[in-house]
């Protein structure tokens, strides 16, 4: 297969190349860097002739909600127009658990835009739903600071190692299309503010977190199982501590 993966220098996309060409695929990683520019449509219709298969792993560089609208509204429409002229036979879509719940946030709001969009382009196409990356759990903790303190809410969590999401990705790229949305989530479920807490301590942080049902997740109030999956989502293999300790080893 000829696969384009947008957004494939970063930290999800850059696992997912290697791991499509151990596996005897040509995958390119199409980002600003490599001249590709889903916001402008600059390098799209080079990158994806004579594709099989795109994947868009992008992301916003801004979390403002008018940014973030723009960012998966525009470099949606360009995306799926080149992907429509190339003849692409399946689109494959990174997302978040829970998008269709958390319509409170700006950034959830532009992840629920850019969805609908591939839904409507007529183009046969997987939408993966993940958990948090235990990657972003630095930002969690940033986005619940006020003053030395740090809220967050008590909701259950099920986050995932980026290497388990670039395994799950590669599958489901390489399998037949969904048309429609597939869940992928951590072995284990805990509590948001009790994850943060030990991920600080690991880190050497000292900081405590105070769980607050009130506390807003990226201007989302969560409930009890907002960020986790339904049944039957596939689940990886690394464990927090596991991933922790690779991290102190690097």
């Amino acid at each position: 297969m000829n696969i384009i993966v947008i957004g494939g220098t970063g930290l999800i996309g850059s696992k997912l190349v290697a791991i499509l060409k151990q596996r005897g695929h040509e995958a390119v990683a199409a980002s600003p860097n490599t001249g590709v520019d889903t916001m402008s449509g600059k390098g799209l219709d080079e990158a994806l002739a004579g594709a099989d298969i795109v994947v868009d792993v992008a992301n916003s560089p801004s979390f403002a909600d008018d940014a973030v609208m723009d960012f998966f509204t525009t470099s949606g429409r360009n995306l799926l127009g080149a992907a429509k002229k190339a003849g692409i036979k399946h689109h494959v879509a990174l997302s978040v658990v829970g998008t269709d719940r958390l319509a409170e946030s700006g950034y959830f709001r532009g992840k629920i835009a850019q969805e609908a969009l591939i839904r409507e382009s007529g183009l046969p196409y997987t939408i993966v739903h993940s958990t948090q990356f235990f990657e972003f759990l630095g930002g969690i903790a940033a986005s619940g600071t006020e003053g030395d303190a740090i809220r967050l809410s008590p909701a259950n969590i099920q986050a995932i190692s980026s290497d388990d999401v670039a395994l799950a990705m590669a599958d489901y790229t390489l399998g037949a299309p969904r048309n429609g949305v597939v869940e992928i989530a951590g072995p284990e479920r805990v509590r948001l503010a009790d994850l943060v807490q030990h991920y600080l301590q690991a880190k050497g942080d000292q900081r405590k977190v105070v769980a607050d049902d009130q506390a807003r997740y990226f201007g989302a109030l969560l409930q009890e199982d907002t960020l986790v999956p339904g049944p039957g989502a596939r689940l990886g293999t690394v464990k927090v501590d596991d991933w922790l300790k690779a991290q102190a080893a690097r």
